[in-house]
């Protein structure tokens, strides 16, 4: 049932998509098809994406206030539960909204990444085409004629870590504040530990599992990270940064 339903509304518009910008293209660049989709899919989240984070923006700034609460309280949690939400309600923050986003996301892009899996062109299989989609005459794997997006591709496995990297980094830089001293030591250290994990640790494994799979993968990767580092320097320029504590 599930798998039907992930099949109807998520899968097969996708390799439709994908196999009509295919019979488009001059030349059937898969990897031009895979570049456009890709954007596109980032476009129809980008609403949702924002929006988690000016969330997760105005969560940041409520943090010394939720602080005080949890001091004030520290012996009540029914009272700090309270009056936690109470402090959402006032700022106007759904804190729900960044994991509603997520889940928005999580079958798009399940999806776009197991076509590339295991829709391999140059074969089309024609039994998933609606009425309306052409088979492709011509469908060509390399990439600007270029860079072969059947086989694994070390160039786009790199291009894609790096743009991971700098998307976390200018994540962090966006949302990480002066930490008070003595008493926010272990939060301070947390946080510490999570950017570490984000700028070094995930770009590898974004990396190593690009080069794995395949060029169209890792140039589905790529394209989203770069989109997602652009992102980060528009959301950095358009919210206001948090005063220092």
């Amino acid at each position: 049932m599930i798998s039907n339903l992930f099949h109807l509304f998520f899968y097969n518009p996708i390799y439709n998509l994908l196999v009509f910008l295919v019979h488009l293209i001059p030349g059937g660049d898969v990897g031009i098809a895979v570049v456009i989709v890709t954007l596109l899919i980032r476009l129809i989240l980008l609403p949702f994406s924002l929006s988690a984070a000016r969330t997760q923006h105005a969560m940041s700034a409520l943090e010394p206030k939720l602080k005080e609460i949890r001091e004030l309280h520290k012996d009540d949690k029914e009272t700090q539960a309270q009056k936690t939400l109470e402090a959402y309600r006032e700022a106007n923050i759904n804190p729900f909204s960044s994991i509603i986003t997520m889940f928005i996301q999580i079958p798009i892009l399940l999806a776009l990444y197991w076509v590339f899996r295991y829709e391999a062109f140059p074969m089309i299989d024609t039994k998933l085409l609606y009425s309306f989609v052409t088979v492709p005459q011509t469908v060509s794997m390399q990439f600007l004629g270029l860079i072969n997006v059947a086989g694994k591709s070390l160039l786009l496995a790199l291009i894609a870590g790096a743009a991971q990297y700098a998307q976390a980094t200018l994540m962090f830089a966006r949302t990480t504040k002066k930490a008070p001293e003595k008493a926010e030591a272990a939060p301070a250290d947390f946080a510490r530990m999570m950017n570490m994990q984000m700028r070094y640790v995930f770009p590898v494994i974004i990396g190593v599992i690009a080069y794995m799979t395949s060029g169209a993968i890792a140039l589905y990767f790529a394209v989203t990270n770069i989109f997602g580092a652009l992102q980060e320097l528009y959301l950095r320029h358009k919210l206001p940064p948090h005063p220092a504590a």
